[in-house]
């Protein structure tokens, strides 16, 4: 489920959003195929190519992905019914001579397919297909999902430069497993949004996306995992249990992977919780008992000279639904650490972002960490010049942002693993900077489930999550990072 119940204000306003949907962009296809529904001529093996992606680009790599259906069939969902097909790429450095290929698996309705071999700094033209046919884009109101658009089904990128100096290591910046969660899309109280279930037989969706993470981080170099909360859905024993188990399969807690609490995982009240140690601020702790049973809920990690600092943003009482922040005792704690070395490379990552920009579709007040508290941390992250990167999640989006009070720092919110669009965001370390990459998992079963969950809020779910521009998924940035060194083994 989506965290939070929103207001009577913010009901009705999302009631102007789904009424307007209609007004999305729609491509020359779409009618087309929705005329050929109307008449009937729609045909069971017309395989539809459309949902196109640009959703990794490196300086030598781009990954796309898209679906194809039935036309004019509906799965229950408001999409087309899966058609297998074929996974098909034509690419080139000019719009009219695509002259190489590459392929990824066939017969699939979820196509995944990787260029490798780029170079940096060149604008490539490309062309997705199945069974002979363009795949058409993402329609996102705010940005564009597949590159630039051109003529006849063309779409172009230009890969970035790597970021300078020698290559250190990798973590995996990922969030909001939900562990133990049943029904996606959930907002509130609202009437006319479905949620959306598993496919009877299949296994549970939180638990599939949280495999295939460990998988494709491991796959894609990832030395260390870093889960900014909302680990389970609801923190009872049996999910804290096995979301710890799904973790352990990427490494040793404490050692290869760190963990902050978000609000779903604060202490709750009631018979399920019963088990476990009280909570500071309310009710049975079984996250802490999961987790952090010899220390507190925040704490530091040095990584080869990169220190990580993990922080519990619902350190506090409430129900979930409210606004995140740090108690005093944290507070002062994390103003005591930052002052111990502030130009040592640091990494803060927490469940709640310090403020959010560019969410025109926000729809609860408990979106950020409490605003007074931000700012404060911002200007003690101005303070302590190593602090580039603040990695959150909890909006379940892929969003860049620089505030003015902090000029230096990054902040990254990450789109949930749980759903579409179902990944995370690989950091790779460099001594003069660093890159980080959003990859969707990419199992079969993974895929699947990302397809259909993003059919979440009657369909709108793209528009609040794939991220608006390229670089809400992808960027470099330049630092001084010379101060990490290069592991030695792992």
């Amino acid at each position: 489920m989506i965290c939070c119940r929103p207001s009577r204000r913010e009901l009705l306003r999302w009631s102007v959003v789904v009424a307007g949907a209609s007004l999305l962009p729609v491509t020359d296809p779409e009618r087309v195929y929705a005329a050929a529904a109307r008449s009937g001529a729609a045909r069971s093996g017309m395989a539809r190519a459309v949902d196109l992606e640009l959703v990794t680009l490196t300086e030598t790599s781009a990954i796309l992905t898209w679906y194809t259906g039935v036309p004019g069939t509906d799965d229950g969902l408001g999409r087309m019914k899966p058609a297998p097909a074929d996974s098909e790429v034509e690419y080139g450095t000019h719009p009219g001579r695509l002259t190489q290929r590459a392929t990824g698996p066939a017969n699939t309705p979820y196509h995944y397919v990787e260029i490798t071999g780029l170079e940096p700094g060149r604008t490539y033209y490309y062309r997705a297909r199945s069974q002979g046919k363009a795949a058409s884009a993402t329609p996102l109101a705010f940005g564009q999902a597949a590159g630039t658009p051109h003529a006849y089904g063309v779409f172009s990128f230009t890969t970035p430069q790597p970021p300078p100096g020698s290559f250190l290591f990798s973590v995996a910046l990922c969030n909001d497993l939900h562990v133990g969660e049943t029904v996606a899309g959930l907002v509130g109280q609202l009437p006319w949004i479905k949620g959306i279930e598993q496919v009877p037989g299949h296994p549970p969706y939180p638990e599939i996306m949280a495999k295939a993470l460990v998988e494709d981080a491991r796959r894609r170099g990832a030395s260390y995992l870093l889960a900014a909360g909302d680990v389970t859905s609801e923190a009872v024993p049996v999910d804290v249990g096995r979301a710890r188990t799904l973790l352990d399969g990427f490494g040793s807690y404490g050692r290869d992977y760190l963990v902050a609490r978000g609000n779903h995982d604060r202490a709750h009240e009631g018979a399920a919780h019963a088990s476990c140690s009280p909570g500071q601020w309310q009710g049975r702790d079984c996250f802490r008992d999961g987790f952090f049973v010899e220390g507190p809920t925040y704490f530091t990690n040095d990584l080869h000279g990169l220190r990580v600092i993990g922080l519990d943003t619902y350190d506090k009482p409430g129900n979930g639904g409210d606004s995140g922040g740090l108690g005093k005792e944290q507070y002062a704690w994390l103003e005591s650490r930052l002052k111990d070395n502030p130009d040592q490379p640091t990494i803060v990552f927490g469940h709640h972002p310090l403020f959010v920009e560019n969410a025109p579709l926000a729809i609860t007040g408990g979106q950020s960490i409490e605003a007074g508290q931000a700012i404060s941390i911002l200007r003690a992250y101005d303070r302590a010049p190593g602090v580039f990167l603040h990695h959150a999640g909890h909006t379940h989006r892929n969003q860049r942002s620089v505030f003015p009070l902090a000029p230096r720092v990054v902040q990254q919110e990450v789109a949930a693993v749980k759903e579409y669009p179902g990944g995370f965001t690989l950091l790779r370390v460099h001594t003069g900077g660093y890159a980080l990459n959003f990859y969707k998992t990419r199992g079969d079963l993974a895929r699947a489930w990302s397809e259909r969950s993003r059919q979440e809020l009657s369909g709108l779910w793209p528009q609040l999550s794939l991220g608006n521009r390229v670089t809400d998924r992808n960027s470099v940035t330049h630092g001084d990072l010379s101060g990490i060194s290069r592991p030695q083994s792992h």
